[in-house]
């Protein structure tokens, strides 16, 4: 039995279908129309949190999406301006951070905490 070709999946983070949180924004996104929604999950301590499930609820509280940190806490999501809330799942513990989003990079910290 032969293993898949990592060359297919290197820009998928594991067990995700997203591509590698940490990864560049494409230049082919243009900023001035996108709404970019990125941060680093940190724990108590301020280390950054890899494996962490990070969930974009829109304004009612709805699951829009979801994500993986990348091995250097990094989480990414293309979103349309407004309110939204972030919420992170992990070993460390969970945390949620609400805010109100606009066109371009929207940069936060998300911390956790058991």
């Amino acid at each position: 039995m032969t293993s898949p070709s990592n060359t297919a999946a290197a820009n998928i983070a594991d067990g995700c279908a997203a591509p590698d949180q940490s990864l560049p924004i494409p230049s082919s996104v243009d900023l001035e129309k996108e709404t970019v929604i990125t941060g680093v999950v940190r724990n108590a301590d301020g280390e950054t949190v890899a494996g962490a499930y990070v969930r974009l609820l829109d304004s009612t509280g709805e699951f829009t999406a979801e994500v993986v940190t990348s091995p250097q806490g990094v989480f990414r999501f293309f979103a349309a301006p407004g309110s939204w809330t972030l919420r992170a799942l992990s070993r460390h513990g969970n945390g949620d951070l609400t805010l109100d989003a606009t066109r371009g990079v929207n940069e936060v910290g998300l911390s956790v905490a058991a």
